[in-house]
């Protein structure tokens, strides 16, 4: 994700019973009465505790969503069905829900009760479901209504003039539709968008087929690779989908609004060779296909919603110099975010201190370094990040645990952007750049499709570098204070104060990056 401010950048009752109900709907004699209990409201979350449920591992979404009108403020409807497995015998359970309305849910085939309370869907099956099994749930005709990207906060479900998308980092997709709404539980997706006909319906994954009836056109995408709800992207609208020539067998697809097609297009033509860029320095890239998605608004940020970033046009009108780093910056998350998501949410610094650190790189190794940052070169750049490091740990707590998530932008802040690509900056003067290079690569390759946490980071980065690194790392990811920078004994960290961490932090957020838009 990337933020800008001020034009600068910077998601019970325990009961028993005689049956066992199988995936398929079908009856089991149980052998003994067993005893179940609801699943938790909330993975417990540090950050976000409610976000998320307990109790079952979801493996596959099918969603199927319905835009009855050409008209992108409309009210939508869908109906999705979700693959899980229990982890406890569940007596019930919940999924997240932000939307309007539901209109019934079945069980294993079977008619379950419902209930809202707040943004939880809560869900009694007429059995239980029993540990270790798999089910699914289909939540019906169900009803969501998107927020105008020109509002106050233009987060999950957003209308612009020509369609809709989606924007769910790090906790709104599921204002579109029921999910368990937490990256540490991705799964894969088949998504059906149905549309007038004339208008497009575009979604994360791969194209599988169109088909036209009765006035209406139903598009379904495959996103086989596991992916967390809050990346998930669904476009619905007057756009076209402009593909380019694969790299190395990615297939490469742009979606923008139609009448803007003509400018737009020619911009994102880059990420081509930034695709071969990413891939030379960490490998494989690990979807299927890639892309851009840009949108005539002033969201004030970019995000990197699986397989197919997206953009606004306030952001596609910055010059190149700065416009080609930002979108390594998502380019990298495929990878850093989105293959390998975080555990956690405290966890983020994973997703934007590597975004940043490739963003940055690109820049200097496109002879742009200076123009887009202001300073000569990384090492500049980085010295001063690290004199204002205790200002910015002082403010929004500590690399790897953020103080709170009152406003997203307590989550998304310069600390973990800035202060998780130092961190990065460190460990390469600790270990060395061969050592770094292997280290970026293994990550990705040992986690893909996976959630990891910073102990996961921490455990590799000591197993990669033959050297217990523990200590170190927890020094640089969990300190109040910023600890020497090996090589650099002679950088010195300024003292905090409140005026100074904003000065300092406006001096080195990159401009244009992930977004921290004025209105946050």
């Amino acid at each position: 994700m990337s933020k800008i401010i001020n034009g600068r950048l910077t998601g019970a009752l325990a009961v028993s019973t005689a049956v066992l109900v199988g995936v398929a709907g079908s009856i089991t004699p149980a052998s003994a009465a067993v005893s179940a209990t609801p699943g938790s409201a909330g993975l417990g979350d540090r950050l976000y505790p409610l976000l998320g449920n307990g109790g079952y591992d979801v493996t596959n979404y099918n969603l199927r969503l319905n835009h009855p009108a050409k008209n992108p403020a409309q009210t939508v409807n869908g109906s999705v069905t979700i693959s899980a497995k229990a982890t406890q015998n569940l007596s019930r359970f919940n999924l997240d829900f932000a939307g309007n309305s539901v209109g019934s849910v079945y069980v294993n085939g079977k008619a379950a009760t419902f209930s809202r309370s707040g943004e939880e869907l809560v869900i009694t099956p007429s059995a239980y479901l029993p540990k270790g099994k798999g089910f699914w749930v289909t939540v019906n005709n169900f009803t969501a209504t998107p927020v105008s990207a020109t509002s106050g906060a233009p987060e999950g479900f957003v209308a612009t003039k020509d369609g809709t998308v989606l924007a769910g980092q790090p906790d709104t997709s599921h204002n579109l539709f029921p999910s368990n709404d937490h990256p540490r539980d991705k799964a894969t997706y088949t998504i059906s968008v149905t549309v007038p006909s004339g208008w497009k319906g575009v979604a994360s994954g791969r194209h599988l087929k169109t088909t036209t009836a009765g006035g209406y056109t139903t598009s379904v995408y495959r996103e086989a690779k596991p992916m967390a709800s809050e990346l998930a992207q669904v476009v619905a609208g007057d756009f076209v989908v402009y593909n380019r020539k694969a790299v190395d067998g990615v297939q490469i697809r742009d979606v923008v609004p139609r009448r803007l097609s003509g400018k737009l297009l020619p911009k994102a033509k880059v990420e081509r060779a930034q695709l071969a860029y990413m891939t030379k320095r960490v490998g494989k890239y690990p979807f299927e296909n890639y892309g851009s998605l840009v949108i005539d608004a002033n969201l004030g940020f970019a995000l990197e919603t699986q397989t197919l970033s997206l953009y606004d046009t306030s952001l596609f009108g910055a010059p190149a110099h700065v416009l080609n780093p930002i979108m390594v910056h998502e380019l990298a998350h495929q990878w850093f975010g989105d293959s390998v998501a975080p555990k956690s949410w405290s966890d983020v610094w994973q997703n934007e201190g590597h975004a940043t650190w490739y963003e940055l790189l690109y820049a200097a190794d496109t002879k742009t370094f200076k123009k887009y940052t202001g300073f000569a070169n990384p090492d500049a750049y980085f010295k001063a990040v690290y004199q204002s490091s205790d200002m910015l740990r002082a403010e929004y707590g500590p690399v790897a645990r953020p103080k709170g998530s009152a406003s997203v932008w307590d989550v998304f802040n310069p600390n973990v952007y800035a202060g998780g690509a130092l961190v990065l900056y460190a460990l390469k003067q600790k270990i060395g750049a061969k050592k770094f290079a292997k280290l970026e690569r293994e990550w990705v390759r040992k986690y893909r499709g996976k959630s990891a946490s910073t102990q996961d980071f921490i455990a590799l980065a000591s197993k990669v570098s033959g050297q217990n690194l523990k200590p170190f790392l927890n020094r640089w990811l969990y300190g109040t204070k910023t600890p020497a920078m090996p090589g650099h004994s002679n950088w010195k960290v300024a003292s905090a104060s409140a005026a100074s961490t904003a000065a300092a932090a406006d001096t080195f957020i990159v401009p244009l990056r992930e977004h921290m838009a004025d209105h946050h």
